[in-house]
Parts: structure tokens; sequence; C-alpha cells
């Protein structure tokens, strides 16, 4: 059974990727082979990995991140953002070679397409994974974990987490097949509805739909399935039943990292001794307001803005 925060396991641990987010704006994206004029330009912090600790640390857990920056000119941006967060980056290595890069487009209806290059995290290990999970095993209690790492990895990651006792979630994206036995070590899965449909193969449209590709989840063995379905909320799918976590409508700007707001603040909140579905609602709110914002890390909200979104009257009645 995973570990509860009274036994002062109340950290959370991140395993993942890192990457120098390489954003530009414009009013739409071009077509194949056509160049357009953009709007602005930004770099910053970013990789699913990071995003999520970023996420986790301001939403005040105690926060550890596992992964590979190279030493190249983004070195500092990476070491740099994840710091200002509160991230504890003992089990961060610096390889030689250039550090992980995202190129990702947004057009002015807020929707965005990514291209990543892992680079420096190629070279995340087993080694490197062990030694931090064994050293963090006793003060965390949560793990989370996504797909932009080496895939022959995740398997590992999620049994060594689970043997020493983590809440073990995985955020499947990008999504991609996985060995059977990856989906028996974890406890909760977070795919968004284009994810939940791809690797559960059942087309994820509404609320029972997602309920449906949820079934599937735990009968592969996860114990929870978190379907998050963008303006219709979430569908959290437990042995118990299911449950529509509403949405909190906003006025988006850009929607890169909602997923990982969402995804760090979850972990965050069941690190802190809260429900699933408490959880769900405070990563709901967090993911509503990280659209608000252009770029990822930056876009990321604190605990106190978000607090403050959820004692709204319109927060209130979304739940």
């Amino acid at each position: 059974m995973p570990a509860s925060p009274t036994e002062g396991r109340t950290g959370v641990v991140i395993v993942g990727s890192v990457t120098a987010d390489v954003t530009t704006f414009s009013q739409r994206l071009p077509a194949r082979g056509e160049t357009i004029l953009g709007d602005q330009f930004t770099l910053f912090l970013g990789g699913k990995g990071a995003n999520q600790a970023v996420a986790a640390g301001r939403a005040g857990a105690r926060t550890s991140f596992v992964g590979c920056v190279g030493d190249d000119l983004f070195h500092d941006l990476i070491v740099d953002g994840l710091t200002d967060a509160g991230v504890d980056l003992t089990h961060l290595r610096t390889v030689p070679g250039p550090t992980g890069i995202a190129h990702i487009r947004v057009d002015a209806s807020a929707q965005n397409d990514i291209v990543m290059v892992p680079l420096a995290n190629a070279e995340l290990n087993t080694a490197q994974i062990d030694a931090a999970l064994d050293d963090l095993a006793g003060t965390a209690s949560v793990l989370l974990t996504q797909l932009e790492t080496p895939s022959a990895l995740t398997t590992h990651i999620t049994s060594r987490g689970q043997e020493l006792g983590f809440t073990v979630i995985l955020d499947p994206a990008p999504a991609a097949p996985l060995p059977a036995e990856v989906w028996r070590s974890i406890d909760i899965v977070t795919p968004n509805e284009t994810e939940a449909s791809v690797l559960s193969g059942i087309e994820v449209t509404d609320a029972a739909t997602a309920e449906q590709a949820g079934r599937w989840f735990l009968d592969q063995g996860v114990a929870a399935a978190v379907i998050t379905l963008a303006a219709q909320g979430s569908c959290v799918v437990t042995a118990e039943g299911s449950t529509i976590v509403p949405p909190m409508p906003v006025e988006a700007v850009d929607t890169t990292a909602a997923g990982d707001a969402y995804a760090g603040y979850l972990g965050a909140a069941l690190a802190n001794g809260a429900t699933l579905t408490d959880a769900v609602r405070l990563a709901t709110a967090a993911g509503a307001l990280t659209v608000t914002k252009y770029g990822a890390s930056p876009s990321l909200p604190v605990r106190a803005d978000v607090d403050a979104f959820l004692a709204q009257p319109s927060a209130a009645r979304a739940s």
C-alpha cells in the first residue's frame, strides 16, 4: 500500500524530462511548406517533468526532481527555473552535450503543437533513478512520471516506486503503448481524452466514454484513472465507481503546460493527505489558471492564487 502522509512522507518526487522551451505565437499555424510572420517569441524552462516539478513546488509541496540537463548554454536557465520554484535538485544530473529542446507553436485560439527533442533526457538511467528513489523514500510519498523519458525506463520507474511504497502517478504523455506490467505498478493514471483514446482503444468524447476508458485502465491493474476532458471537466474512475469533477471556465490564451499544472497540483495535494476527488478539484483549478497566461513554466500558478480562484463564487458553483 502507498505510504501515508502521517508517516512523515509528505514530499513529491518527479522523475522526468526537462527542456528549454522555444515558443512562437502567431494568429494561425502555417500550412505545410508555408512561412508566416509571428507575433511573439519566448524562451523558458519546460519539459513535462520539470513543469510538474515547478507546479508541485508552487503548490507548497516539498518537491524533488530526478532528470538530466546538458552542460550547454541552457543549463543555467533550467537550474534557475527549478530552484526558483523551491525544487530540490540533488538528483538533477548534468551530462555532456545539449539540453532537451521543445519547439512549441501557439495560435490565436490558444491551441498548440509541440516537437520535443530529448537530447540530455536520453541519458537518464536506472542507476540514477534507483539512487534517487532510495534516498527520497523516507520523506516523499508520491512519485510522478511521464513518457518523455526513455520508454524502456518507465517499467523500472513505476515498479521501483511501487516497491518503495510511493503512490505512483503516471501522466501518459506523449501517449505510447506500454508493457502490460507497467499498468500493474501504477496507482493513478491521468490521461487526457486523446491519450485515453489511444491507449484504451475507446474513443473518449464525453463522461460516459471516459468512464469506459477508465474501466479499461482499471482492468489492466491501475488503481484509479483520472481522465481530463478539457471543457467537460475530469472523470475519476475507481473500483468504487466514477465521479465527474466539473471544469472551471476561464478565458484561455495558451494551453501549454495546463496538464502539467494539473499533475503537479494533484501530486502535491495527495502527498498532503487530500482525498483523490479533492485533489482533482485543486488540480482542476491550477490547470484552469495556467491557460490564462502565456508560456509553460511562467504560467504555472502559485498556491495562493489557486486558493483565491477557488474562493471565487464562479469556482464554487463549478464544484
